[in-house]
């Protein structure tokens, strides 16, 4: 008997390659205002992101970052559907899906430089970005836990009759962990109103997901398992991820119970910024960046008469708020030393100071 990661070297598995239409959804029912903003959004998510790694570069980050470079139409996609009140959870690849819940550019940033104007007044970092007012309600490091707390976000909406969606995204390493299959069987034995959001980059951490999993679409393969239909979108398409988000909160809106979506995509960097990314067979990451989520809605935009001079401005605008938010964040006081004895557990567990 072999185990998986023996059958071959490590990195020359087979390339996965990205769907090969980039025009299936030009003629969608979606209006044009929401077809600018999830093209506003992709570029503020693309432009932070480079921000981001720019920053991390000049060691101004504390602590590391995982990015959602080539990631981008998942969070533009479902950020332009959901509700002001509905609720968002996302791992520690938490940028996109904060920036998508209009969450502002320098609260974020500052937060990666550890300053007190950031989102959690420089105590959170990049893995941890929480905003409840903007319904962004965690991200979280710790893998598939979450799900079971938008479980509880979704229960809360269903008894007060709210209306309110909970919207969970990770990614497909979280396919093979417990909490999953307790969180997936759990919200459809109660009819919650969840959607569960497969971000399928084919890698968890450094490992081909093919390499460890029983099926070919770790999500969507084990839907049938509670009940649940399969649903599978390209996650690089902003078209698709809004149609299938909108389809799916209309679902779970509705009373009918739980969605669970399997969104193709791929980052274009590491796991992290201390991966360099080296196990990705030759050949795969120039297939998906020629497949790249803002290459491909400039496209289509352009394809339905959306002039190039508003698109470059668009472009130019958001690159003009990455500039200020870098300034503001940049110039933020270092938090206060007495900061650091708030929002912690004190005498011996039992008070909360803040």
């Amino acid at each position: 008997m072999t185990s998986p990661l023996e059958r071959h070297p490590y990195g020359e598995h087979a390339i996965v390659l990205p769907p090969k239409s980039q025009t299936t959804h030009d003629a969608a029912d979606i209006d044009r205002e929401i077809r600018l903003l999830m093209y506003r959004r992709l570029h503020e998510i693309r432009q932070f992101e480079k921000r981001a790694y720019d920053m991390f570069m000049q060691n101004l980050v504390k602590g590391t970052t995982h990015l959602s470079l080539g990631m981008e139409a998942v969070a533009a996609g479902f950020g332009a559907t959901m509700r002001e009140d509905d609720y968002t959870f996302a791992t520690y690849r938490g940028h996109a899906h904060t920036l998508a819940r209009g969450v502002p550019m320098e609260g974020i940033l500052a937060e990666l430089l550890g300053r007190s104007n950031g989102l959690l007044g420089g105590k959170g970092g990049s893995m941890h970005l929480t905003s409840v007012e903007h319904g962004m309600m965690g991200s979280y490091a710790i893998i598939g836990a979450h799900l079971t707390i938008a479980n509880g976000a979704a229960w809360s909406a269903q008894y007060r009759g709210s209306g309110q969606v909970a919207v969970c995204f990770f990614g497909d390493g979280t396919t093979n962990i417990g909490a999953f299959h307790e969180a997936l069987n759990y919200a459809a034995v109660f009819s919650l109103p969840v959607v569960f959001v497969c971000e399928n980059n084919l890698y968890m951490e450094y490992t081909a997901i093919s390499d460890i999993t029983a099926v070919p679409r770790p999500a969507a393969d084990r839907a049938g398992a509670y009940g649940l239909q399969p649903v599978v979108v390209d996650g690089n398409d902003a078209d698709a991820c809004y149609l299938a988000a909108r389809d799916a909160l209309e679902h779970a809106r509705s009373g009918r119970g739980p969605v669970l979506i399997e969104a193709l995509t791929y980052r274009h960097g590491g796991h992290s910024r201390a991966d360099p990314g080296k196990y990705k067979p030759p050949g795969e990451l120039e297939a998906w960046l020629a497949h790249d989520p803002l290459k491909i809605y400039r496209g289509r935009l352009e394809r339905i008469g959306v002039p190039s001079s508003a698109l470059d401005e668009i472009e130019s605008q958001v690159g003009q708020a990455v500039d200020a938010a870098t300034e503001a964040a940049k110039n933020g006081p270092l938090p206060e030393q007495a900061l650091a004895y708030t929002d912690v557990w004190a005498d011996g567990g039992h008070s909360w100071r803040n």
